[in-house]
């Protein structure tokens, strides 16, 4: 279920009114004078399913309303669940607004998308070094990559280029930090003399990284598919690992390689990355175009 909040100048009001309460999916709408400002502007709530939500929206800006005006939020529904958990007209729909919304949150390189994935450079480039399956994992947890990748896909189906290449910047910049922080981790490691005498990073038993094969396609699209349906939920954490589980590491072999040793098998990690990254994103587009033009229960396209 949606929340929408409205501000609306008094000459506007009973356009506005009209429009929410003629509005299909637009239910138990509240008008109420601006206490801020007397009668000169009126306050609007309104419930609002997602299905409806794309096109209320281009309604409210056909009006001249300014999107400083007015705020849709999402509202987790506790009761009836008869009606709202089963997606009948609620809240299961899809609405294209919250999903963009989502995309241009996610899209630039924000201090704590760095923190993160900064910090599961480190913790990945461990686990390559000592061939811990465990310290793998643990990266894949804490990166973050999920978030723009399917950013970027959500740009590309919705056809905003620039928001497309704002996410795919940010992924890239992210990506890029894992293999040189993993460098620095090797390099330093090596330096420092806790590496063993002559180590090469193939004689990790990761060393499967930097090879393709039909898994890493099938993966890829699987994990493509399972992180773009995460995003829209807002459950991206929880699958972050299965985006992950095609980036990082390969990301991180790559840096050790680099830095440790091995930098002949760089340009198989390298690859296999590349490979990843364009999967994820192909897949999680189709499965954005599948959800755009499948019709939803009312057989109205989405």
């Amino acid at each position: 279920m949606l929340r929408l909040r409205s501000s609306v100048a008094h000459h506007r009001a009973d356009e506005f009114a009209s429009l929410l309460r003629e509005t299909k999916g637009v239910r138990r709408v509240v008008q109420q004078a601006d206490e801020a400002t007397g009668h000169e502007a009126y306050v609007f709530v309104a419930d609002v399913e997602p299905r409806c939500a794309d096109r209320l929206v281009d309604q409210i800006a056909q009006l001249g309303i300014g999107v400083d005006d007015y705020v849709l939020t999402r509202v987790e529904v506790v009761a009836p669940q008869r009606r709202h958990g089963r997606g009948e007209d609620g809240e299961d729909g899809f609405a294209w607004v919250e999903v963009v919304g989502q995309a241009r949150a996610n899209s630039r390189p924000l201090a704590r998308y760095l923190a993160l994935i900064n910090v599961a450079g480190v913790i990945a480039a461990l686990g390559v070094i000592t061939s811990s399956s465990i310290l793998i994992v643990g990266a894949m947890a804490v990166s973050p990559d999920l978030l723009p990748i399917c950013a970027t896909s959500v740009g590309i189906v919705h056809r905003q280029y620039g928001l497309a290449r704002r996410a795919f910047g940010t992924l890239v910049l992210g990506l890029g930090l894992v293999v040189l922080t993993a460098a620095i981790v090797g390099a330093v490691l090596k330096v420092g003399g806790f590496l063993p005498d002559g180590f090469e990073v193939e004689e990790s038993s990761l060393n499967t990284l930097a090879k393709t094969d039909y898994s890493t396609v099938l993966v890829a699209l699987a994990a493509g598919v399972a992180g773009m349906l995460s995003f829209e939920t807002r459950a991206s954490t929880a699958v972050g690992v299965a985006i992950s589980v095609t980036t990082i590491p390969a990301s991180a072999y790559l840096g050790v390689a680099l830095g440790a040793g091995g930098i002949e098998h760089a340009l198989g990690a390298a690859i296999v990355l590349a490979i990843n990254v364009s999967l994820l994103i192909l897949s999680g587009s189709l499965t954005l175009l599948l959800q755009r033009w499948l019709p939803n229960r009312s057989g109205t396209p989405l």
